[in-house]
């Protein structure tokens, strides 16, 4: 009898901390979402903290306005039932648009992991005039890992905020037309789709770009691996520097439509900066042939205009470059290179298994 006594017990104790490690959203309930966010944010307060899985169902989870939606919690797992069909957006009014203003989530954990859902930042992109500034995920924290998650904007679509983090995306879609993957950091992308929108809404003539990193204190900076660009309409370059020294790198990149790769494949127009570390090696069309070029030089330029007593003085930078690696150089570049002691796909994997067994509460 005390064995059977204990036996219930001990399946009492490990329902109870199983139940306390789920919290399940209402189906389209945009203020149960974020109930759900405070409350893992007050359970999960120390870095410590096991974790803590957000169930949210299939459906449209619309913030209107709100924006910045703070994740400060850690170990916060946020699973949709779907890439697709589990979509949480908000619309900034276009008067408040900006980078450090508009994003749905801002992410301030460490450890935190979104799975299976789309952010949609829905701010009227091309009536917002000379800059359209809408962030799906801005992300302050470091070791985030995405997987299967879709973020739909135009500009500034996902911030890496943390000039010492550690981000990774797996099998994830990221779309955009300015500057769309943008920030600090070492940040991993694997098999990632990327997809640089219409330019201007009547889809005639503009530039896109595809990254404006200034990730230049960590050593890796933006590492595309075995992604996919698909371009709408304009076509585009892979990337611009933004500030000090930024590193963008791209390996093994499938472009579905490489006449729309501009000749200098990377922006020689930095922002404030024309230094960089900004370099691709095989990139294959669609039928997996290598069309990468033998070389690229770019000569990266870039002018300023002050007042000096009363007059205008215009100095002009420059650097010229070769992006092409060979093939030792792009062989250092590997996740453990990357992230030492994290394992990002390993914990995604084992995570994700996790997820599978709960979510099947939702059917």
């Amino acid at each position: 009898m005390r064995r059977y006594i204990l036996l219930v017990v001990s399946c009492w104790l490990m329902a109870v901390g199983y139940a306390q490690q789920v919290i399940t959203v209402q189906q389209g309930d945009a203020q149960s979402l974020l109930n759900a966010i405070k409350q893992a944010n007050e359970r999960n307060a120390e870095k410590t903290a096991q974790w803590l899985f957000i169930l949210i169902p299939d459906g449209v989870y619309d913030l209107g306005e709100t924006v910045l939606t703070k994740i400060t919690g850690h170990h916060i797992a946020l699973i949709g039932q779907s890439m697709e069909g589990t979509v949480i957006q908000n619309k900034p009014d276009v008067k408040n648009e900006g980078i450090s203003k508009t994003a749905i989530f801002q992410n301030r954990g460490t450890d935190n992991y979104l799975q299976d859902l789309t952010l949609k930042n829905a701010l009227d992109y091309y009536a917002a005039g000379s800059a359209g500034r809408a962030v799906t995920l801005q992300d302050k924290g470091t070791r985030t890992i995405c997987n299967r998650v879709r973020l739909l904007s135009y500009q500034d679509t996902y911030f890496s905020d943390n000039d010492l983090s550690q981000m990774y995306f797996q099998d994830s879609e990221i779309h955009g037309t300015v500057d769309f993957i943008c920030g600090d950091g070492d940040v991993w992308f694997e098999r990632c789709r990327i997809v640089t929108e219409r330019r201007t809404a009547d889809g005639k003539g503009g530039r896109n770009v595809i990254a404006a990193p200034k990730t230049s204190k960590t050593a890796w900076g933006y590492v595309f691996n075995r992604c996919t660009v698909e371009n709408i309409v304009s076509n585009f370059e892979y990337a611009r520097g933004w500030n000090h020294t930024p590193h963008c790198i791209w390996l093994h990149t499938t472009l579905l439509s490489p006449e729309k790769l501009n000749p200098t494949r990377f922006d020689w127009r930095g922002m404030n900066t024309v230094k960089n570390d900004f370099r691709e090696f095989g990139t294959m069309d669609v039928e997996g042939r290598d069309i990468t070029p033998a070389t690229n030089e770019v000569t990266f330029k870039m002018t300023r205009k002050k007042q000096e007593d009363g007059q205008d003085v215009v100095t002009t930078e420059s650097m010229k470059a070769e992006t092409i690696m060979t093939e030792a150089q792009a062989a250092k570049y590997t996740i453990g290179n990357m992230f030492g002691d994290w394992q990002p796909d390993r914990t995604l994997q084992a995570i994700e298994k996790k997820a599978k067994k709960i979510m099947k509460r939702l059917k």
